[in-house]
C-alpha cells in the first residue's frame, strides 16, 4: 500500500473536493497530510518542501499570468455594464426571421464574447439568464435553447484571449523546456501565449462554424424546435447593428492584433483591453460621448505613432522637431487620460466598477490560491514517486505515442468531470505533458487538443461546470434533463472538432508558424 501512497493521495484529492470543500484549501491540506504521512512511512524526504518558497516567488514574479487578472477585468466590466445583453438582443433582432436565427445570433455572440471576455461560467450565466428567454418566449424547445446557449458559453475556453490559454501556455511552456532538458538540449526553446492564442483561433473558428451549420441543417429538419421570431419583432437599423458590433470587435482587433503582431506582451495587450472595455462602459453609463471617442482616438493616435517615431524628451540633443512631436504625444496622453477619468467617473456613478472590480477580485484570488495550492500538490506528488509513475505508465501503453496521447486525452476529458480546468492545467498537465512531448508530439498541438477536450468537459453529463452554470440562471421551465439532452448533439461536434485537429494538425499548427 505504501507504493501506491501517490496514486492514494490523487485519489483523495478527489473524494474531498467531491465532498464540497473548497479546491484551493482541499488541494493544500491534502498535499501536507500526504508530505507527512509518507514523511512518517519513510517514503518522502520531507526537505523537499522547502523548494515550495521558490515556486510561490516563481508564479508571483510570473509577468505572463499578470494579464489574467486584466482579462478578467476586461470582461467583467463589458458583462456589468450590459454591453453583451445589447448586443445580444440586437444580434437576435437582425437574425430573427432566419430559422434557428436567434440560435445563430447566440453562437455568434458567445464567440464574440469568448473574444472579449474569455471567462466560461460569467459568459453562460449572462446568456442563460438574456438569451434563454428570448428564446422560450419565440417558441423554441427547451433542450435546443438550453444546449446552444451552455455551448456557446464555454467558447470563452478556446477562442483567445482565454484564461484557460494563458495558464496552458505557460504550463506547456514549462513542459517543453522540462523535455529539452531532459533530451541534453541545454539552449531550451520556450513557448509563447502569442503562439497559443494564434494556435487556437482556427480551431475556435472551425467550432463556431460547426455549430452554425449544426443549427442551420436542423432549423431546415425540424422546423419546430427552432421557429422564427415573431413578424412584428423591428429589425434593428444600420446604425444599431453597428453601435453594438463595432466596438467588441474593434476591441477584439486591438487585443489580439497587439498580441500576434508582435506590437505588445500578452500583459500589455490586456491592459489595453481593460482601457477599451472601460470607455465602452464610459460611454454606455451616459459619459460625454465626443470626450471619450475623442481621448479613445487619441490613445489610438498615440499608440501607433510613438511606435513608429519614439522620441525621449529626456535627451539632449532632441531638435525641434522631436520637441515638437514631443509635445503633441503629450497632448495626445492628456485627452486620453482625461477620457480615461470620465469613464471611471461615470462607471463608478453607476456602481458599475465597484461590481466589475469585486468580481475581478473574486476570480483572480480564487485562480491564483489555486495555482498555489496546485503547486505544493504537485511538488509532493513528486517527491512520492508520482512523476516516475506516470512516466513508466504513458511509456509502457500499447501503441506507442499515439496510445500514450490516447489515454491522456481521455484521463484529462473524465478529470474535467470532477474538477476545474485550473486545477487539472496546474496539477495533471505539468505530469503528463512533458512525457508526450518527449515521445515527438508537437507542445502547441499538443495543448490546443487538452484545451478542446477540457472545453467539451464543461459540457458532458452528470459533472459538467457549464451544466450547473446554466442550471442556476435558467428559468423554472428549464429543467436538468432538457439541459442533459440539449447539450448531446453538441458534444458529438466537439468529438468531431477534436478529429478534425487531430488529422488535420495543420489547424492548430499554421498560424503560429506563419506569423512566429
Amino acid at each position: 500500500m505504501i507504493a501506491y501512497l501517490d496514486l492514494i493521495m490523487f485519489a483523495a484529492l478527489m473524494a474531498v473536493i467531491l465532498m464540497g470543500f473548497p479546491v484551493a484549501f482541499s488541494i493544500a491540506g491534502i498535499a501536507i497530510l500526504f508530505a507527512y504521512l509518507g514523511w512518517i512511512l519513510g517514503v518522502m524526504d520531507i526537505s523537499l518542501l522547502g523548494a515550495f518558497g521558490q515556486r510561490v516567488f516563481g508564479l508571483l514574479s510570473n509577468e505572463v499570468l499578470i494579464a489574467i487578472p486584466l482579462f478578467v477585468l476586461m470582461g467583467a466590466i463589458l458583462e456589468k455594464s450590459r454591453i453583451a445583453e445589447e448586443l445580444l438582443d440586437t444580434m437576435g433582432r437582425l437574425f430573427g426571421q432566419i430559422k434557428g436565427g436567434l440560435g445563430i445570433s447566440v453562437v455568434l455572440v458567445g464567440a464574440l464574447l469568448a473574444a472579449s471576455t474569455g471567462i466560461v461560467g460569467a459568459t453562460v450565466v449572462a446568456m442563460g439568464m438574456i438569451a434563454l428567454p428570448a428564446m422560450l418566449r419565440a417558441g423554441y424547445d427547451p433542450r435546443v435553447a438550453s444546449g446552444i446557449v451552455c455551448t456557446a458559453g464555454t467558447l470563452g475556453q478556446i477562442i483567445p484571449p482565454s484564461t484557460l490559454l494563458i495558464i496552458l501556455a505557460d504550463v506547456m511552456s514549462n513542459a517543453y523546456q522540462q523535455a529539452q532538458y531532459e533530451q541534453g538540449k541545454f539552449a531550451v526553446e520556450a513557448l509563447s501565449v502569442g503562439q497559443f492564442f494564434a494556435a487556437a483561433l482556427l480551431p475556435g473558428l472551425l467550432l463556431v462554424v460547426l455549430y452554425l451549420l449544426y443549427i442551420l441543417v436542423r432549423g431546415v429538419l425540424r422546423p419546430q424546435d427552432m421557429p422564427s421570431a415573431p413578424a412584428d419583432v423591428a429589425r434593428p437599423s444600420r446604425a444599431q447593428v453597428l453601435q453594438a458590433v463595432v466596438p467588441p470587435i474593434l476591441l477584439i482587433f486591438a487585443v489580439l492584433g497587439a498580441i500576434l503582431g508582435g506590437v505588445a506582451t500578452p500583459t500589455e495587450a490586456a491592459s489595453v483591453g481593460a482601457i477599451g472595455a472601460l470607455l465602452m462602459a464610459g460611454l454606455r453609463c451616459g459619459g460625454s460621448a465626443r470626450v471619450i471617442l475623442l481621448g479613445a482616438g487619441a490613445l489610438i493616435a498615440l499608440g501607433v505613432l510613438s511606435g513608429l517615431h519614439p522620441v525621449r524628451l529626456q535627451r539632449s540633443d532632441l531638435s525641434s522637431s522631436d520637441f515638437a512631436i514631443g509635445l503633441f504625444y503629450a497632448f495626445l496622453a492628456i485627452a486620453g487620460a482625461a477620457a480615461i477619468l470620465l469613464s471611471l467617473r461615470s462607471g463608478m456613478k453607476k456602481r458599475i466598477l465597484h461590481e466589475a472590480v469585486t468580481s475581478t477580485a473574486t476570480m483572480t484570488a480564487m485562480i491564483f490560491a489555486t495555482m498555489l495550492a496546485a503547486s505544493m500538490f504537485s511538488l509532493v506528488f513528486i517527491g512520492l514517486g508520482g512523476e516516475e509513475r506516470v512516466a513508466h505508465i504513458l511509456g509502457n501503453m500499447p501503441g506507442g505515442p499515439m496510445g500514450a496521447l490516447v489515454f491522456s486525452m481521455l484521463f484529462i476529458f473524465v478529470l474535467g468531470f470532477f474538477l476545474d480546468f485550473v486545477e487539472i492545467s496546474v496539477i495533471v498537465l505539468p505530469l503528463v505533458t512533458p512525457t508526450l512531448i518527449l515521445m515527438g508530439h508537437d507542445p502547441v498541438w499538443l495543448g490546443i487538443l487538452i484545451a478542446i477536450n477540457l472545453q467539451t468537459s464543461f459540457l458532458t453529463p452528470p459533472f459538467g461546470f457549464s451544466l450547473f452554470y446554466l442550471r442556476g440562471a435558467a428559468p423554472k421551465e428549464v429543467t436538468t434533463r432538457h439541459i442533459y439532452q440539449g447539450v448531446a448533439p453538441f458534444i458529438g461536434l466537439q468529438v468531431l472538432g477534436v478529429l478534425l485537429v487531430w488529422l488535420v494538425p495543420e489547424i492548430a499548427t499554421w498560424l503560429p508558424s506563419a506569423i512566429f
